[in-house]
């Protein structure tokens, strides 16, 4: 039996759907919906619910709750693109006044800017936004709760500052950026501050019974861009592919990557997870790694996340307040597609052309006495790995100069070149000053400190 690329076997379907109503049920949500996306494409949806006859689809809108966040951060990435602003910059240098103004804004995409998880009482989820019609109002007068820049710490009114930053640089109202410079971009047509029809409703479930009630669902006001947005399962899924992607009409490929690169330690205790630039990132026990985000509101939960090196997604939205684990959900879902359906290599194919001046320098290279081979990967990248016991492995990519940066691991960021000779020859490549040569302490080498004139010698 074949399948089209994109179609998920039928035994994979039925794991799916088994877990979402697993979900459903044990979780009793009114209501829950879920979508598979593999290699760009959505490849699998589902729905379970407790109204006999009536179940949500892929267009049903519910509300993300913090999901937001990664949206408000892609506003923010744009500005510094585009370079309205640095993310290192001091908040209080595009947006004066707020008492916080010495935390940066890279520290507040990351939550590690010290500030308080909520705003002072009501609870701003739950009240209207009239109550805190200003930054001072969600802030409080001690908005400052650790150190600046030294843990994270998860902040909602951190995500308000960098919504009224947005509107500071903008010159527009956070909702007007959104729409049109990352909704209309990406097609998330369904995705809006304001519920539209079709949408569910939100719904507290008694714990000791099973028995409803509605929850109320408040205009966050200042607040909006920590957790204001209604989407779909459709629309999330184009956006799950445009964090694993890009797309240069929104944020090139390179920035979606920093997004998902941890900005801070992780909480103490909690090595499984950390944070990038408004992106969760969450480690499974197969050592897989997702990037994403989860969000809650009352009456509704929901998660995103994608295994970028897998090229699979899922997210999960259920319209209770508390129950069915959408993050849980939505990772299971990811996991059960890899493992039942793997991803198959790319077909091997040669280089379209020799570059005989890279080709000499492929083969084994000694770091001291480590010895590490040097490989040519494609687009005139390198990759450098230790060829016995423990190394630092690295893949590297071609600059403009005639230089590689490192992509990864230990020497993420550091310039790797070819050192030559008067005459041409390559003397040794360098790596951060490590020098690497063709011999292990050849005799004239360029090896820092020198090598012993007598050369190797027995006991």
């Amino acid at each position: 039996m074949t399948t089209a690329p994109d179609e998920l076997l039928p035994s994979t379907q039925r794991a799916l759907i088994h877990r979402l109503a697993v979900a459903q049920s044990e979780g009793r949500a009114p209501s829950a919906v879920a979508a598979v996306v593999r290699d760009g494409r959505i490849v699998w949806t589902g729905s379970r619910t407790s109204v006999e006859g009536h179940g949500p689809d892929a267009d049903v809108q519910y509300r993300i709750g913090s999901i937001t966040k990664t949206f408000t951060a892609v506003l923010v990435m744009r500005l510094r693109d585009e370079g309205l602003l640095d993310l290192n910059d001091p908040l209080e240098k595009h947006l004066p006044g707020t008492g916080v103004g010495e935390v940066t804004i890279a520290q507040l995409l990351g939550h590690s800017a010290g500030l308080a998880a909520e705003t002072p009482a009501p609870w701003w989820e739950r009240s209207p936004a009239s109550l805190r019609p200003e930054l001072s109002d969600v802030l409080g007068d001690k908005p400052l709760l650790h150190p600046v820049g030294r843990l994270h710490h998860y902040s909602n009114p951190g995500y308000a500052l960098l919504g009224s930053l947005v509107e500071a640089v903008r010159g527009v109202s956070w909702e007007e950026a959104l729409r049109s410079e990352v909704l209309e971009p990406l097609g998330l047509n369904r995705t809006s501050a304001q519920p539209v029809a079709p949408h569910a409703g939100g719904w507290a479930v008694h714990p000791w019974a099973d028995v409803l009630l509605p929850e109320p669902s408040e205009d966050l006001g200042v607040m909006a861009p920590a957790g204001q947005l209604w989407s779909t399962a459709a629309d999330l899924s184009r956006f799950a592919v445009f964090l694993a992607e890009g797309d240069d009409r929104v944020l090139s490929a390179a920035s979606v990557r920093e997004m998902r690169t941890p900005s801070a330690p992780p909480e103490a205790g909690d090595w499984q997870g950390g944070y990038g630039l408004g992106v969760q990132l969450a480690r499974q026990d197969s050592g897989r790694t997702l990037a994403g985000h989860t969000g809650s509101l009352p009456g509704f939960v929901a998660s995103l996340w994608i295994s970028v090196e897998d090229g699979v997604g899922a997210v999960t939205l259920v319209n209770a307040t508390s129950g069915t684990p959408a993050a849980a959900v939505a990772a299971d879902l990811v996991r059960i597609v890899v493992e039942a359906e793997p991803k198959l290599p790319e077909p091997w194919s040669p280089l379209p052309e020799v570059d005989y001046a890279l080709l000499e320098l492929t083969g084994p290279w000694y770091w001291g006495t480590y010895t590490y081979g040097l490989r040519l990967t494609k687009d005139r990248g390198v990759a450098l790995e230790p060829l016995r016991g423990s190394g630092r492995a690295a893949r590297f990519e071609a600059l403009a100069d005639g230089t590689w940066v490192g992509l990864n691991g230990y020497y993420q960021g550091e310039i790797f070149r070819v050192v030559r000779r008067p005459d041409g020859t390559v003397s040794h490549l360098d790596l951060g000053s490590f020098a690497f040569t063709r011999e292990p302490y050849g005799p004239g080498d360029a090896v820092p400190g020198g090598v012993d004139p007598e050369g190797w010698r027995g006991v």
